[in-house]
């Protein structure tokens, strides 16, 4: 169902206008040679997959933020005002593509996300839901129904390449947290730069042990993409005393709490572009090899994730071992440890 559903908004997308919304207009796509299948292909193509798959993820984002908006509801209970399954498909396509159409085609950014949450708010009283909205003059006009309901809270700016385009969404940061539960060598997480102790101050060692974990995380293996988020904790002691002392809210993904690295920029009475900066610093100023140094500086982002904040560090995957100046460090199991021997180097290296 899922499949179905961004294939349509897919269709719809690249394909510059709403298709019928019915199975056979769908399965139409996927025969090889037909008219419609030729057409939306040869847009795809043009398109560009990945730009498409950058655009969707955005606008999913900007949705969860609505969603999130004051009181978190699901987005089922912002537009039915009775608990029902079988429309919801086609009227999130409608609201995806009415997000698309606002964002990427008219270049507008959400100013409200708790006035277009009142807006969107029982919204099936206001579109065609039942079997006429399957028609593409339907669709046409429940998607124009959207833009003029929340176009009061959308204002026109420049919007920043980097805002959607290969970087990190909620959803993305959401992932890589239930997936480091799992995959221990490729994913670290971490709290931030400031000690919680009643002092609190800049733990000077912090960046050092990330510049390490950075290392062997590219020593995984040439085939090994790994992440490090820092905003993120994994004891209910620290997510507890954070709150003690930010007054924040953290949020719980999986067995992990996002508390964001705001509440330290705030603390540190700095902004967050130049917290996001003193990481950026610390590993151009250290000693890693310098591939890997540039390539992880290329592929750090901030996202922010609910109003927290976190920073996403990507170690992209390397042809040759990685050094911190005459070390060489690997990831046993979720641990950062150094290799103390000639022959653990060569074991390392062989993986390359």
């Amino acid at each position: 169902m899922d499949e179905q559903c961004i294939a349509d908004i897919a269709a719809c997308v690249v394909g510059g206008e709403p298709i019928e919304r019915t199975k056979d207009a769908l399965d139409e796509i996927y025969v090889q040679g037909s008219t419609e299948a030729d057409r939306v292909l040869s847009a795809l193509e043009v398109y560009g997959p990945s730009k498409f798959s950058d655009e969707f993820n955005y606008c999913i984002d900007e949705i969860k933020k609505v969603c999130a908006a004051e009181k978190p509801e699901k987005l089922r209970g912002v537009v039915f005002k009775k608990s029902t399954t079988n429309p919801f498909p086609s009227v999130f396509a409608v609201l995806i593509i009415a997000f698309y159409e606002l964002i990427i085609k008219e270049s507008k950014k959400v100013t409200d996300y708790s006035g277009v949450k009142r807006a969107l708010t029982n919204l099936s009283d206001r579109i065609e839901i039942g079997r006429k909205a399957i028609s593409p003059d339907e669709r046409r006009k429940n998607i124009d129904t959207v833009k003029g309901l929340v176009g009061a809270y959308f204002v026109s700016g420049d919007m920043s390449a980097s805002e959607i385009y290969r970087s990190h969404t909620t959803i993305d940061v959401e992932a890589v947290i239930r997936r480091s539960e799992i995959e221990l060598a490729n994913y670290e997480l971490k709290q931030g730069l400031l000690f919680l102790s009643d002092k609190g101050g800049v733990d000077e060692n912090i960046i050092d042990k990330i510049v390490k974990t950075i290392c062997a995380i590219a020593n995984n293996g040439p085939e090994s993409v790994g992440k490090i988020i820092i905003g993120v904790t994994d004891k209910d002691n620290d997510t507890a005393r954070i709150q003690e002392i930010d007054k924040i809210d953290p949020k719980k993904i999986g067995k992990r709490f996002v508390v964001g690295v705001n509440r330290e920029a705030k603390r540190l009475g700095i902004t967050v572009e130049k917290y996001f900066s003193m990481w950026k610093d610390g590993i151009r100023k250290s000693s890693l090899s310098s591939a890997v140094r540039d390539s992880v500086l290329s592929n750090i982002d901030f996202n922010s994730f609910y109003g927290l904040g976190v920073i996403v560090i990507t170690i992209p995957s390397q042809s040759e071992l990685s050094y911190i100046g005459e070390e060489v460090y690997w990831r046993n199991g979720d641990s950062t440890e150094r290799a103390e021997t000639p022959k653990q180097i060569a074991t390392l290296a062989k993986r390359f």
